[in-house]
């Protein structure tokens, strides 16, 4: 079975956007994957370093949402990375031969450094924390990675890394492959992007009369303003989420009968809702089960830190053999 590593920062509560994107695909690695699922809460410093009040609860938070929608700790090696050193070893180490133009021309250090407002992004662990991923993956010798099209540079970084460190000593680490997703684009209530920082989401632990409120208030076709006015789904925010929720008899339904205005916006969010609901309901279900039995997740939480300790204790040995060290 091949390896896979996939993480996530613990920065808030998941929301729809989050389980079709990532998680959904994480549920189906573990069928034929050999998985590592990781809390990245040292990467969540990177940006959020000034206000670390929360982090505790942000990463409860982050693996009961993970356990509730399937994230199975039997099939998968479940862990937080500041649980486990040698992250940050490894870390250390490959800093002192990453150069430092193969970091400035990270699209993302460039973007965020222009467009987050608010914090100072001018850090070493802010310039650096690509370095830090390729520790995460290469620390568990990951076969692959799964990633989308805009993540390729990031991987690509770990790959040099890998070959440089191989070239310099003994080849030890493994280049990890692209296992290239589809994330899908879930649109939030505003009709952009669903995003924490857009305050448009839609939460996997939000309670149903949330999620129905939240429905009614999200944005439709702009150009429709009465009930009688034929409307045009394809600029609709709520037909772009049936087309990722509903069946094809549904969205068939609606896309004929918005443009005739036998459907109305409130039922066509009525129907929405349902669907939604309907998903959502058994891992809220499960949610509460391990919200009542914090134990458990302290279990999976143990479990993984000593999984992963082993096998990153493993490769870093190989590691300090090849530098002499």
């Amino acid at each position: 079975m091949q390896r896979v590593l996939s993480g996530m920062q613990p920065s808030g509560r998941l929301h729809l956007g989050n389980y079709l994107g990532a998680l959904t695909n994480w549920k189906a690695l573990q069928d034929d994957h050999e998985c590592f699922f990781f809390v990245a809460d040292w990467h969540a410093l990177s940006t959020n370093y000034e206000d670390t009040s929360r982090m505790t609860t942000y990463v409860r938070e982050l693996l009961i949402d993970w356990l509730a929608v399937g994230i199975d700790p039997e099939r998968s090696t479940v862990f937080i990375q500041s649980h486990v050193p040698a992250h940050a070893v490894l870390h250390l180490l490959l800093s002192m031969i990453t150069p430092i133009p193969w970091l400035e021309r990270n699209p993302s250090y460039k973007e965020k450094q222009e467009h987050v407002e608010g914090r100072d992004l001018s850090t070493h662990g802010f310039l650096g924390y690509p370095v830090l991923q390729a520790a995460d993956i290469l620390l568990y010798k990951a076969d692959a990675v799964p990633v989308g099209h805009d993540q390729l540079p990031h991987l690509e970084l770990t790959r040099e890394l890998a070959r440089r460190f191989n070239s310099l000593y003994t080849p030890v680490l493994v280049e990890p492959t692209a296992l290239l997703t589809d994330f899908p684009k879930v649109v939030g209530t505003d009709g952009r992007k669903m995003s924490k920082s857009y305050g448009n989401t839609i939460h996997l632990s939000d309670p149903e009369p949330v999620v129905r409120q939240k429905m009614k208030t999200m944005v439709t076709d702009p150009a429709r303003v009465r009930r009688n006015d034929p409307g045009n789904p394809e600029v609709c925010p709520v037909f772009a989420l049936h087309k990722t929720y509903s069946d094809s008899t549904v969205i068939d339904r609606i896309n004929h009968e918005c443009r005739t205005a036998a459907v109305g916006c409130i039922d066509c969010k009525q129907f929405l809702a349902n669907r939604i609901v309907e998903q959502l309901s058994p891992i809220w279900e499960a949610r509460r089960t391990f919200e009542a039995n914090p134990a458990r997740v302290d279990e999976v939480v143990q479990s993984g830190r000593a999984s992963a300790s082993k096998t990153a204790a493993h490769t870093l040995a190989e590691v300090k053999e090849a530098m002499k060290i």
